[in-house]
């Protein structure tokens, strides 16, 4: 098993967030592919980030994060905003959870 920071672009702070979701290697990461792994990321509480969905694209290409450029990263946040808009509304799972037994402030 191969520690997530060996994808190009991704450090120990996204292996972090990663782990929350429940992935905790880079294998799980490939065999999920980009906007699987990334839907998990979103799932689990972490704020949708065009950037950050771009960065695991390329590094899972193995290029660098600034080589998506043009109609490549059109495309790419084409893809991104379809993802978001595929997730539920409001709040996470997670903060839904936390509300339910009084741990966050309860929205109104």
């Amino acid at each position: 098993m191969t520690s997530i920071t060996t994808i190009p672009n991704l450090g120990p702070a996204t292996e972090a967030a990663f782990a929350r979701a429940g992935i905790t290697t880079a294998e799980e990461i490939r065999a999920l592919g980009p906007d699987a792994a990334y839907r998990r990321l979103m799932e689990s509480g972490t704020p949708p980030h065009f950037i950050g969905y771009y960065v695991l694209v390329m590094g899972l290409q193995g290029r660098p994060w600034n080589d998506c450029k043009g109609a490549e990263k059109a495309a790419l946040r084409k893809r991104f905003d379809a993802l978001k808009a595929g997730m539920p509304k409001g709040r996470s799972e997670l903060e839904a959870a936390l509300d339910r037994i009084g741990v966050v402030e309860r929205r109104r």
